[in-house]
């Protein structure tokens, strides 16, 4: 989920995040890859791109411009579909290589899209401040969406066919009605390997291609519930 611009834990960690991540390859800084939140769109990070450039000059960043906005509530696998396409040229033009630093909601958007494509290049997957594990806690974005609904009742909507195609949905993990979660969920589920699927070992093995990982999460986020989601 996002919060308009990327929250302090952001900017705080961000020096560390590029000395672990954009280390030099043929005398030139890899391209980052930039996926944004619920809710975010590139503007949202203009002043993670003047960071970036003014640490690292000549790096090519591209914050994806896909999805924002209201857009982001969107099925997420119709998202990681399009970022697909988005940054596949991208990928393809970067012989050394990618990395993928991913915000919020982008962060699952970017482990799919990691699980998904068997061919991809990214260098180091940096996960700032995703549900990789799921949301359950009252936001003000859940009670902006579902108004008449608190976490434990969201479960009635989240675990439909109606609910799936809603992002938030999609990754909404309730761990006291665990056996609908699990037959429900068509996205997270399926990602965390919860669930038995034929792509499995495929995905997993996709997932390991990258160099790098990189988990940032922090218990003074207030979106993202439990944070230790992330």
């Amino acid at each position: 989920m996002g919060a308009g611009a990327p929250p302090a834990p952001l900017g705080f960690s961000l020096g560390l995040l590029l000395l672990l991540g954009l280390a030099r390859a043929g005398g030139a800084y890899k391209p980052v890859i930039v996926v944004h939140g619920l809710f975010d769109s590139p503007a949202d990070f203009q002043h993670l791109l003047g960071f970036i450039n003014e640490t690292h000059p000549g790096t090519n960043v591209t914050v994806v411009d896909l999805f924002d906005h209201s857009e982001s509530l969107r099925p997420l696998w119709l998202q990681v579909e399009g970022f697909r396409r988005a940054i596949a040229p991208i990928m393809a033009n970067a012989a050394d290589g990618v990395h993928l630093l991913c915000y919020s909601q982008g962060g699952l958007i970017c482990r799919a899209l990691l699980c998904t494509m068997p061919e991809h290049n990214v260098d180091t997957f940096i996960s700032l401040s995703a549900p990789q594990m799921g949301q359950y806690g009252d936001t003000v974005y859940l009670k902006w969406l579902f108004p008449q609904h608190v976490k434990t009742n969201i479960y009635r909507i989240c675990y439909t066919q109606l609910g799936q195609d809603v992002s938030i949905c999609n990754y909404w993990n309730d761990p006291h009605h665990r056996d609908l979660y699990l037959n429900s969920s068509s996205f997270l589920a399926l990602l965390n390997d919860e669930r038995l699927h034929p792509n499995a070992s495929a995905w997993k093995r996709n997932l390991l291609r990258i160099q790098n990982m990189v988990l940032i999460g922090g218990p003074d986020d207030g979106v993202i519930t439990p944070w230790q989601s992330r």
